[in-house]
């Protein structure tokens, strides 16, 4: 199979990584969590004693990692990251890193890095118009704010985590408002990319659907 890309963006606790990673295993291709890696760099600060806000520092920091995906997580310098990103400090922490130009420069270009020369499914915010202009295809992953603060509030549960559904649906919104406004590549669905409503759909619906998409774009490249 020549190189294909698959671009997954959408807001947060729209099933994104879920429906991603299955695409990918389904293709047989590499999965990447753009986001992750931003929780990576968060988390990395926050255990070296960078301060969060000084956004050279990070980007420094962010430069000088060797980033490598794992099945079951992202590793930094060989270290492997799985729940200790996924916590709420650590989500907030990643936000605010996200919103920095100098980083999101640095990863880009990794993330195009490891596009280059392999196939691949991508997700995160700004994958169809920034990191992945390109991708044979394009997906557009939403769900309604009460659908994903009960998705994100069952995780978080099952993980032992103590939530309110309440708070992880303000927290939702709060996340919306900074993805979609802030100055560099905000979240926004890519004109040629395909909408999918994931609020009363099943994952395995949703991941037939893309994948049927991508079998007509593999059909046509051949």
């Amino acid at each position: 199979m020549r190189r294909f890309l698959v671009a997954i963006d959408g807001p947060a606790g729209a099933g994104k990584s879920t429906v991603a990673r299955k695409v990918a295993d389904c293709l047989g291709i590499t999965y990447v969590d753009t986001g992750a890696m931003y929780r990576a760099i968060a988390w990395k600060a926050l255990n070296s004693g960078i301060d969060i806000m000084k956004e050279e520092e990070v980007a420094q920091l962010a430069e000088s990692l060797d980033i490598s995906l794992h099945p079951e997580g992202i590793c930094i310098n060989d270290h492997l990251l799985k729940n200790e990103i996924r916590t709420p400090e650590i989500t907030s922490l990643a936000s605010v890193v996200a919103k920095m130009p100098k980083v999101r420069r640095v990863l880009v270009n990794k993330q195009q890095q490891i596009a280059e020369h392999q196939s691949v499914v991508m997700d995160g915010r700004d994958i169809g118009t920034n990191v992945l202009p390109c991708a044979d295809v394009k997906i557009f992953l939403t769900a309604s704010i009460e659908e994903r603060a009960l998705r994100r509030y069952k995780e978080m549960k099952a993980k032992g985590m103590a939530v309110e559904l309440e708070q992880l649906k303000a927290e939702l919104q709060k996340r919306d408002e900074n993805d979609c406004t802030r100055e560099i590549a905000p979240l926004k669905q890519a004109e040629d990319a395909v909408l999918i409503d994931s609020t009363h759909h099943s994952v395995t619906e949703i991941v037939e659907k893309i994948l049927h998409l991508c079998r007509n774009k593999l059909g046509d490249k051949e």
